[in-house]
């Protein structure tokens, strides 16, 4: 049975190294409005540039991006196409249904095609390149011919264990956005309060609140040493996520004195995820690798 997979395009692999590109991996794009232009995520916008400009824009409270699911023709059209070369299932991999409606979308949709296609959505419970990741790590099963069903238990094991670990310098697009409202605004604004943030059943929660993103950061060290206690670097893939490099640039610095040492290159955030947060977010991405 000849397989596709496909990864919403909040999984960065146009962000990540080269070599991700050249998998065979269908990206299904999101999309982003800002400043009276749409974007489709990782075609015609440079997170980059989105993140600089996030960071020196004037006026953010009336320039706020925002985003958007894939429309139903859209994803009519990804099914077809994938009807038309000749595939007789689809691996899916989205965005965490917790962070907004595509995950229930793309399943939809996909029920006018299942006489035609064997559809598996997955819920990444995650997002960024750790979604991507899935994708990256499903795409080589299934070119090793490993059956579907086995894919999904090594998917699952893996979801289970995946780790986002990072913080939030500035509280600015949070509360912009209605993240953070009222008194909690407030007084975050008024302390410089950073909040450690991670994935928690596919939602974005504070794990602990810290005054200042430098006590932050070495809050965010502390985690990852938790994390990875009892583990060797083969047990794991690690790296760098973060937005605008201001926050990194500190990370860098601070992680020497931990040890802490990514065995994988940084990837930036992708844009559909990383406007809700600002540009001045910084941390890790962690997959665990199932030993036999």
């Amino acid at each position: 049975m000849k397989r596709l997979v496909a990864c919403t395009s909040t999984g960065c692999l146009e962000y990540a190294p080269e070599r991700y590109r050249n998998l065979g991996i269908d990206i299904i794009r999101i999309h982003l409005f800002f400043k009276g232009k749409e974007y489709l995520e990782g075609l015609n916008l440079d997170p980059v540039d989105l993140y600089n400009e996030l960071e020196t824009l004037k006026n953010p409270k009336d320039n706020l991006p925002h985003t958007d699911m894939p429309t139903v023709d859209e994803l009519k059209s990804f099914y077809q196409s994938a009807i038309d070369r000749g595939y007789e299932e689809v691996i899916i991999v989205c965005i965490s249904s917790a962070l907004g409606g595509t995950y229930n979308l793309v399943k939809l949709v996909g029920e006018d095609f299942k006489d035609k296609l064997k559809i598996t959505v997955i819920d990444s419970k995650i997002t960024c390149f750790g979604e991507g990741l899935l994708a990256v790590n499903i795409q080589n099963m299934v070119n090793e011919g490993i059956p579907t069903d086995k894919i999904l238990e090594e998917i699952n094991w893996q979801i289970e264990r995946q780790q986002f670990i990072g913080v939030d310098g500035k509280l600015d697009y949070l509360i912009y956005n209605g993240r953070l409202k009222g008194g909690k605004a407030l007084m975050g604004k008024m302390l410089n309060i950073c909040p450690l943030i991670h994935f928690n059943n596919g939602e974005i929660v504070t794990l602990k609140t810290v005054r200042t993103p430098k006590k932050a950061l070495h809050a965010t060290c502390e985690e990852v040493k938790r994390v990875l206690d009892g583990y060797s670097p083969d047990d794991y893939v690690m790296w760098h996520v973060y937005t605008g490099p201001s926050l990194l640039n500190e990370l860098l610095e601070i992680e020497k004195e931990y040890g802490i040492k990514c065995n994988h290159e940084d990837v930036i955030m992708s844009p559909v995820s990383g406007c809700h947060n600002g540009p001045w977010l910084a941390g890790y991405g962690i997959s665990f690798i199932k030993k036999d």
